[in-house]
Order: structure tokens, then C-alpha cells, then sequence
């Protein structure tokens, strides 16, 4: 009978701290529509995850105000490492200088985990010009000041202050020219009504492979797995224009500096997958891997160079 009742009793604490660990949820918000590829990082870090570690893990679409609704949902979580952010640089580097009374304080309301990925831009220009170097249109550009448009997806972009890093690195003038979206932009550029356009470099190669566009340079400390044969703007003689579409992870504020390392390990961990390499590629993204630490450092670098060309420039949100 005692041995019965033992066996019983064991049975039942098993059944319970499973039912406990079932009842665990890990919630990834995704600030934007289902889609993008904030969506699509949020997805693969879900699946991961749950895979890892037998946690429930889902992804929370909450778009709305610019991405402010589902960072604001974030920022007031349990800081228990299960309510997690994925966003994009844009929302965490530029919108606390270019929007007037920003909502958040970044380094006092969150906790930066690791960046996730990246994707490279490009300098492109139509192929009607007769621009084939960034050597040629920096010669063209300070022969005719201000007679250069250049394209991009609206004020304040990443792609807007993209060329404004390029006009204070290389002393030129180029009209900027502001669309809604990358997608009137490129349809704009392609057709030849505006000569140029920094761009994210998976919008834009197939334009690229086909000759429709002439890519004159990456914005990034590398060459692109993806497009090895395009040289990078500081190889051309072009220094300090570096600009990548990157994406990163943050927990709430509170949340412990040994919680935030080990959800950086098992991030890095998932997207390190051939399967989730494959993912990410088709997406034009390529993995990075930071510490905490590391990640908190470039966030401050970076969030410090556009504020000053911002600044410089009077750059004033929409």
C-alpha cells in the first residue's frame, strides 16, 4: 500500500511540473505586419526556440504608430526574459532624434540583447546615366551643386540619411528627393526620372543583374556574399559611409545581465542552423553575432552619428 501511494505521489509531481512547463510562454513581439522581415526573424527565433527548449514560443504581430505600439507593449512587460522585441535599426537609432517627443528612452527602458542580422545597402543609379563610378558621380556632383537627385523611401529613412552621410563624406551636393516608400522610389529611379538612390541591396539586385541599375557601391565594411563583384564605397576611396539595414533583439528593463547573455547564447545558437542560414539568405540577411555588451556599444555608436546628421542637416520627421 505505502509503495502504491509512493508511486502515485511521485506520478503526480511529474504530471504537474510538466503541466508548470507547458504553461510557459515565450512571446516574441514583432512591431510591424506579418511579411517583412522583421516578421520573418521573429518566426524563425519562435520555432527556434520552442524547438530548443520545449517552451511555447509565439510571435505577436502589433503594428501601429511607426512600431511604437508593439515597442511600448515591450517596454512595459515582466522583465522575466518572455516577452521579447525584435526591431529594427531605424526604430532604435534615428526615431529618438528625428521624432519630436520620442515615447522611449532606449539604454533606460530596455535591455539590448545581440543584433540578429543584416542586410547591406547600395548605392545605385539608373542605367539612362552616364554615371559609372562613384568616382564619376562625385566629380559630376561638385561640378553642378544640387543638380544630382538622389531617391528614397521618405524623410528620415535609413536610406534618406544614408545619402546625407554620403554628401558630408565626400563634400557634395546632391538633391534629396522623398517618396512614400521604397517601392515608388525604385519604380522612379529605374525608369530614369531620378539618377540615384541608396537602396537595401536584396530590393535591388535583380534591377542590378538585369542592367537595369548600376550598382556603384556598398555601404558596408565588406563585400556581400550575395553580390561579391560590387565593391564596397570605402574601397573607392569613400570613408565613414556605413549603413546596413540590420535588425536587433531587446528584453524590458530589469532584466538580468545573466538572463540577457544566456538569450543572446541561445539566439545565436538558432539563427547559427543551416536550415535558418538557408531562411535568412532568401530574405538577403546574414547572421551577426554580438554579446549584450556589444550590441548596447553599437546602438550608442550609432544612435550618436545620425543625431549629428540630423542635426547638421535640419532633417524634421514628416
Amino acid at each position: 500500500m505505502k509503495k502504491w501511494w509512493l508511486k502515485l505521489s511521485g506520478l503526480a509531481v511529474c504530471v504537474l511540473a510538466m503541466s508548470a512547463h507547458a504553461q510557459e510562454r515565450l512571446t516574441i513581439v514583432a512591431p510591424f505586419p506579418p511579411g517583412g522581415p522583421v516578421d520573418v526573424l521573429s518566426r524563425i527565433l519562435a520555432e527556434g526556440w520552442q524547438k530548443k527548449t520545449g517552451i511555447t514560443s509565439v510571435v505577436e504581430n502589433l503594428p501601429g504608430a511607426a512600431g511604437n505600439l508593439g515597442i511600448d507593449k515591450v517596454k512595459r512587460a515582466k522583465p522575466d526574459g518572455k516577452t521579447l522585441l525584435v526591431v529594427p535599426a531605424g526604430n532604435l537609432t534615428i526615431n529618438p532624434t528625428l521624432m519630436t517627443n520620442f515615447p522611449f528612452n532606449i539604454e533606460r527602458d530596455f535591455v539590448p540583447i545581440t543584433m540578429l542580422a543584416k542586410a547591406p545597402n547600395v548605392l545605385v543609379v539608373s542605367a539612362q546615366t552616364k554615371l559609372g563610378s562613384v568616382r564619376d558621380l562625385v566629380a559630376q556632383a561638385k561640378a553642378r551643386p544640387g543638380a544630382l537627385a538622389y531617391a528614397s523611401p521618405g524623410i528620415g529613412s535609413g536610406l534618406h540619411l544614408a545619402g546625407e552621410l554620403f554628401k558630408q563624406q565626400t563634400g557634395t551636393d546632391l538633391l534629396h528627393v522623398p517618396y512614400k516608400g521604397t517601392g515608388p522610389a525604385l519604380n522612379d529611379v529605374l525608369g530614369g526620372t531620378v539618377p540615384i538612390m541608396f537602396s537595401n541591396l536584396p530590393a535591388t539586385l535583380p534591377h542590378i543583374k538585369s542592367g537595369r541599375l548600376i550598382a556603384l557601391g556598398l555601404t558596408d565594411t565588406a563585400r556581400s556574399m550575395v553580390a561579391p563583384d560590387i565593391p564596397t564605397l570605402a574601397e573607392q576611396g569613400v570613408s565613414g559611409v556605413v549603413v546596413t539595414s540590420w535588425y536587433g533583439l531587446l528584453a524590458p528593463a530589469g532584466v538580468a545581465p545573466e538572463m540577457a547573455e544566456q538569450l543572446a547564447k541561445e539566439a545565436a545558437e538558432i539563427l547559427a542552423q543551416p536550415d535558418t542560414r538557408e531562411k535568412l539568405q532568401a530574405q538577403g540577411l546574414s547572421h551577426v553575432t554580438q554579446k549584450p555588451a556589444e550590441f548596447s556599444v553599437h546602438i550608442k555608436a550609432e544612435t550618436q552619428t545620425w543625431a549629428r546628421i540630423i542635426k547638421a542637416r535640419g532633417i524634421v520627421a514628416e
